[in-house]
Order: structure tokens, then C-alpha cells, then sequence
């Protein structure tokens, strides 16, 4: 069987590499950009970051997106882009303003796809997307270097997982000052969404040995550097590497997939707005532990990479110190460890599990999970 391995066309990584980002547009003979960027963002000056450096060249702006982007966001970005005479896009975000542009892009060159709930899953569009050029704000989503988009279906209350290799941005630029103004919350939240991707795409059952080499020294960087960037979040190298780390388990995840824990987690953003990597934090050391009788090799391998001392541990041991790492990691980082601290109905579990149960990731998990497997968990965590 052959494996496949898609990645972006160009990146660049360091503090102020949004230098290069005029002469990559003229480079390419772009026109005129459509920006999607955050209304945060605009407000604390970040988006200004990166316009301060286009000069002259002529950009719309568009805001009008939710932090779980919705069906209505996308199509209202996509009749905001065919008005502006714009040719290509800038993200300028976190991953919803990134899976808005995707959505956005998908859409503006594969119009037999309007309705944007045509793309879940594997959506058979023909055109690459408008160009589109990401900024990464934050270090967690890996939007920028993935094939996968999520949007809600507003209908439905579902979070819509969509998977394209046609979606994929042109060019990413990683610019950790971009990154800078992260409160201490977004950056671990953030963090720990960079951690649940690397240990899912490490143990998903499409995992090999490409993908293995990205994810587990993603989730070597991540611990090492964690706690520094959300604790000290002036300290530009602990910054710098989170935002790689987060970039090469995306680059890994994008092409295996990932498991439960996404698929637990989308449910509990679409129908209560839980910000993504809460919900991930919450629930990645009690799914671990749920596939731990299958995954005890790699699990000591985690263990290795979050910095414990494994010799002398057998294997089950070193893969019960590879959760508790995980769990202790969100802990210190003041992340939520129970549904009951962020205001989930008990009376809704039985919907989220059956949401999650049928979400795209479920197939990914490395043991084979039952809906009433999936409700257990989140009463587990209630």
C-alpha cells in the first residue's frame, strides 16, 4: 500500500520572517490581497504587524468569522473575496481564521461547493484553492502546514472535520513575534492542542515511519518548552521553538490523521464554544489511557520524549509515566480537568458521545472504540 506524505510549498521560520512576506507576493504577481484576520487581533495591533509590511500594496480586510467558524462565516467570506477583485489571500490567526480562509479559498474556485457542508470528509473538489498565504498567531493548530480545515455546520451543531489537498497554503510564514502577545491561557491551550496532535499522530493507526520521526520530536520540543513560552511569554526562544514544534506535528498529523481525543473534542466546541485545545487538554491523558493496552511501546516512547527517566520501568510502567506526564503537564498549565469546570450539561454527554462517534478522527484511534466506550469517557471526566 502506498503512503502519502503532502506538505506546503515554502516556509519560513524565525522571529520577523514576516520580512519576506512583500517580496513572496510580488515574487508571485499578486494583485491585490484579501486579508482574513482575527478582530482581536486587529484590535491589539498583531494584523498591523504584518499589513505595516505590504507598504502600498492594496488589501480588504474581513473579520466577520467566529473562533469555531461557522458554514455562514465561509459564505460570507467568499461573496467578501469576489467583491474585493482580490487574487489571492493572507491568514493572519489562529486556526479559525486559517480554516476560514480554506474554506473561504476552497470555495471562491470550486463553486459547485457553495454550501460548504459539501466538504466534509474527503470532498472531491478538482481546483486548488485561492492562493492562500498563512500567519500563524498562535502555536498550536499547525493550520498553515495541514491539509484538514473544521468548520460548524450551523444546522446541525456539528463541527464539520474537512480533509483537502487542495487547501493546502501556498506559502506559511511562522513568525514567533507574531505569537508574542499570546495571554498565558491561549498559549497553553494552544500548547497542549500542538501535544494531543504529535500523540495522536504517533499512535493513529495510519501512523509509519515518516510520520513517527516528525511526532515524537514535536512532543520533545513541546515539553521542553511549554511551560517557559506560557509562564514567560517575553522569552522569545521558548517561543520560537513552540511554534515549530507545532508545525512538525502538523506537517506528521496532516498526513496520518489523528483519534478520539479530536473526535471527543470537536463536539464540545461546536455545541458549547469550548476553545479546541481546552477540550484536548482535558481530555488527552484519559483517552491515553483508554488506548494504552494497545499502544504500551509507543507509549514508552512518549514517556522518553516528555523527559522521564524510564530505565528500570517495564513497559506498562513506562507507558502509565508517559499519561501521567501528559496529565501533569496540563495540570501545572492550569488547564480544566473535569467537563464539570467548563460548564458542560451532564444531560449532554449522551449527544456529545454520539457525535463523536460518528466524527471523521473516531477511525483513526488506535483501538477500536464503541459509542457507549465514548460516553464512559466523558462521564469519566465529568
Amino acid at each position: 500500500m502506498a503512503s502519502r506524505f503532502v506538505l506546503n510549498e515554502t516556509s519560513y521560520f524565525g522571529a520577523g520572517s514576516r520580512e519576506v512576506l512583500l517580496d513572496e507576493i510580488k515574487r508571485r504577481g499578486f494583485k491585490k490581497a484579501f486579508i482574513v484576520g482575527d478582530k482581536d487581533l486587529v484590535k491589539f495591533g498583531v494584523v498591523k504587524m504584518v499589513t505595516d509590511k505590504l507598504g502600498s500594496f492594496p488589501y480588504d480586510l474581513f473579520t466577520d468569522f467566529k473562533a469555531n467558524p461557522t458554514v455562514t462565516n465561509v459564505k460570507n467570506g467568499v461573496e467578501a473575496y469576489k467583491k474585493s477583485g482580490a487574487d489571492f489571500i493572507i491568514a493572519i490567526g489562529g486556526g479559525s481564521a486559517i480554516d476560514t480562509s480554506k474554506g473561504i479559498g476552497i470555495v471562491v474556485n470550486n463553486p459547485e461547493f457553495a454550501d460548504v457542508v459539501s466538504l466534509e470528509g474527503v470532498a472531491p473538489t478538482k481546483n486548488k484553492c485561492v492562493p492562500i498565504i498563512a500567519l500563524p498567531t498562535t502555536a498550536g493548530t499547525a493550520a498553515e502546514v495541514t491539509i484538514n480545515y473544521v468548520i460548524i455546520d450551523e444546522k446541525t451543531g456539528r463541527k464539520m472535520v474537512c480533509v483537502d489537498t487542495n487547501d493546502i497554503p501556498v506559502l506559511a510564514i511562522i513568525d514567533a513575534e507574531l505569537m508574542a502577545s499570546m495571554p498565558k491561557g491561549l498559549t497553553a491551550a494552544t500548547g497542549m492542542d500542538a501535544l494531543t496532535h504529535a500523540i495522536e499522530g504517533y499512535i493513529t493507526r495510519a501512523a509509519w515511519e515518516l510520520s513517527d520521526m516528525f511526532e515524537i520530536k514535536a512532543i520533545e520540543i513541546i515539553a521542553k518548552n511549554l511551560r517557559t513560552a506560557t509562564f514567560d511569554g517575553k522569552n522569545m526562544e521558548a517561543r520560537e521553538n513552540m511554534a515549530l514544534a507545532q508545525y512538525v506535528a502538523g506537517m506528521a498529523f496532516s498526513n496520518v490523521g489523528l483519534g478520539c481525543v479530536h473526535s471527543m473534542a470537536h463536539p464540545l466546541g461546536a455545541r458549547f464554544d469550548i476553545a479546541h485545545g481546552v477540550a484536548n487538554a482535558l481530555l488527552l491523558p484519559t483517552v491515553m489511557e483508554f488506548n494504552m493496552p494497545v499502544c504500551i511501546k509507543k507509549y514508552g516512547d512518549i514517556a522518553k520524549a516528555m523527559g522521564v527517566d524510564t530505565k528500570g520501568m517495564s513497559d506498562k510502567e513506562a507507558a502509565k509515566a508517559a499519561v501521567d506526564a501528559v496529565k501533569q503537564l496540563s495540570i501545572d498549565l492550569g488547564i480544566p480537568q473535569t467537563l464539570r469546570e467548563i460548564n458542560i450539561p451532564k444531560d449532554s454527554l449522551e449527544l456529545l458521545s454520539e457525535d463523536a462517534f460518528n466524527d471523521v478522527c473516531t477511525g483513526g484511534n488506535p483501538r477500536d472504540i464503541t459509542q457507549k466506550d465514548i460516553l464512559e469517557l466523558y462521564k469519566k471526566l465529568y
